[in-house]
């Protein structure tokens, strides 16, 4: 798992800002999903794609100038799709006090040369950490399983 460890940072900037003076959501959203898919990327060495985000809930706002850091890795490879973990900290440049913002899984599908799903080696938790979110990425996935099988289901009674 440590080897897709990955580190995303910068500044929040003005274009990017509401009329509040915060971050947009949908560029904290943007760039946890490039951090997702740097880590999902060394661990595959292949070019991926995003299937999915769980779910993102904003913890503190992102004030104009400050730092973002997003840290992320693969908590699990399950054949050719990654769940990769992604941790947003924001740090106000001037006092030097770090918050956690925002966390979010995503499950990015490693592709072969012609752009189809592809498999992907397997990561091996190695710290009690490590083994954590190996097994809670296991049961989120059943639960993402769970729920497609019933929109689906949802989709053909509606037909």
């Amino acid at each position: 798992m440590r080897h897709s460890v990955s580190e995303y940072s910068e500044v929040a900037l003005p274009n990017d800002a509401n009329p509040l003076g915060d971050l947009l959501g949908g560029r904290v959203m943007h760039v946890v999903d490039l951090a997702g898919a740097l880590a999902a990327a060394r661990h595959s060495r292949r070019p991926v794609v995003t299937a999915s985000v769980d779910n993102m809930s904003f913890l503190h706002p992102v004030k104009i100038g400050q730092l973002l850091v997003l840290k992320s890795s693969v908590n699990r490879v399950f054949r050719t799709s990654m769940e990769v973990g992604v941790k947003v900290m924001v740090e106000d440049l001037e006092s030097g006090v770090v918050r956690h913002t925002s966390s979010a899984y995503l499950t990015f599908v490693a592709l072969d040369s012609e752009g189809q799903p592809t498999p992907v080696g397997p990561v091996i938790p190695e710290t009690e950490e490590e083994k954590r979110r190996y097994e809670e990425a296991g049961e989120r996935r059943r639960y993402r399983l769970e729920m497609k099988a019933l929109r689906s289901d949802r989709k053909r009674n509606h037909s």
